[in-house]
């Protein structure tokens, strides 16, 4: 079998050349690099993604895919891998993911990506216990002050790397003209809760501190994660409020992991879809919480958190997903709680749609209202 990308990522901006496709697939390790040159590229915002139309009828759980999402869905299904929750977290990690999908069908339909405009560098960060790496991305737009994202990958907590969610991270250091500081959180089950959720806000308080080093703004710093990534960049304000740190502009929440209910009504639609389900999200859980009474930690349950006095926020939902219901109650009771907030469900696609803006037309209109808010908070 191919060497892919571990997790539940989608990697879908590709590497600058099809040659450079092997070499994104390297599973490096990031904790232990000083310098990152990965090469990312950034999508064409067309509607390229338009002409794909899947081989084979659309799977029973998702009749309403559109024609781009159900063709990435059927390249993931080719693999035949085994399902992630018959493994131990170590073997999920090396399974084909979506982004592998994303990737094979940028390449087998010749899908026109542009390179990336920005720079990309690695820094080590102590934590509690050890130490965190950080890839910080750069506009190559010559400015001696870059507004700064913060950024938290997905993966349950347990699966993913940088090199994973990079595409993302790219599209967002090149559509916002921000440094993107993405972070690798030490994972579960070899770090339980709350270590991921530490780290991060570790990392956010070395950017407040340490923006200036990096030409990053101070002033001007905004949280954006993706599935249990946006569960962290929630955590990381609200732990920024309680500690009295500064707080985010901003924060991007895609498809967060907000509540640990699984009897919401995306949970229970959520059975057998790919590439997020129930039983996967459950797995997830077991792996990083040290008993189900974590589960009910503001932290995690974001949905019967405090949320007044957080920043501005954008939500970003999938149709096919179990997260739905607990992001459209988050973005309810952030509303409640006095927090402006733009809430936006994308029919027809998946969990990990987000970073596939190079084949859905859809996540380039979610990359475009993720950077418009947040060149809106931070030309405030």
């Amino acid at each position: 079998m191919k060497k892919n990308h571990p997790g539940l990522a989608i990697l879908a901006l590709g590497c600058s050349t099809l040659l450079a496709l092997s070499a994104c697939n390297n599973n490096k390790s990031e904790t232990a690099a000083t310098n990152d040159s990965t090469t990312i590229a950034t999508a064409n915002p067309v509607d390229s993604g338009n002409t794909l139309k899947p081989v084979n009828e659309k799977p029973a759980w998702g009749t309403q895919l559109t024609d781009p999402m159900a063709v990435v869905i059927e390249k993931l299904v080719s693999y035949k891998a085994p399902p992630l929750v018959s493994l131990s977290a170590q073997e999920a990690r090396k399974q084909p993911s979506p982004a592998d999908a994303a990737m094979d069908v940028i390449k087998e339909h010749n899908i026109v990506v542009k390179p990336s405009n920005a720079d990309t560098t690695g820094k080590d960060i102590p934590v509690a216990g050890g130490q965190i790496h950080l890839r910080i991305y750069t506009p190559k737009t010559g400015k001696n002050m870059y507004p700064v994202i913060v950024y938290y990958h997905g993966g349950g907590w347990v699966i993913a790397n940088l090199d994973t969610y990079g595409a993302s991270a790219d599209a967002l250091a090149n559509q916002a003209e921000a440094i993107v500081i993405s972070v690798a959180y030490r994972q579960a089950p070899e770090f339980k809760f709350p270590v991921a959720h530490n780290d991060s806000y570790a990392a956010y308080e070395w950017a407040v501190k340490n923006a200036a080093s990096i030409k990053g703004d101070p002033k001007k710093i905004a949280l954006v994660g993706e599935s249990a990534g946006g569960n962290l960049a929630a955590a990381v304000s609200m732990m920024a409020r309680d500690k009295g740190l500064q707080l985010p502009v901003y924060q991007v929440l895609v498809y967060p992991i907000a509540g640990y209910d699984f009897t919401t009504p995306s949970y229970k639609e959520s059975d057998s879809i790919k590439p997020l389900n129930t039983g996967l999200m459950k797995w997830f859980y077991e792996k990083y919480l040290n008993s189900p009474a974590d589960g009910k930690n503001p932290m995690i349950s974001l949905v019967s958190a405090n949320l007044k006095g957080l920043p501005s926020t954008t939500i970003i939902a999938a149709q096919y997903d179990p997260l739905t219901s607990e992001g459209q109650l988050l973005s309810d009771n952030l509303k409640k709680a006095g927090v402006a907030t733009n809430y936006k469900l994308y029919p027809g696609t998946t969990h990990e749609f987000f970073g596939m803006a190079a084949i859905l037309p859809e996540a380039a209109q979610a990359q475009a209202l993720a950077v418009t808010d947040l060149k809106a908070a931070f030309n405030k």
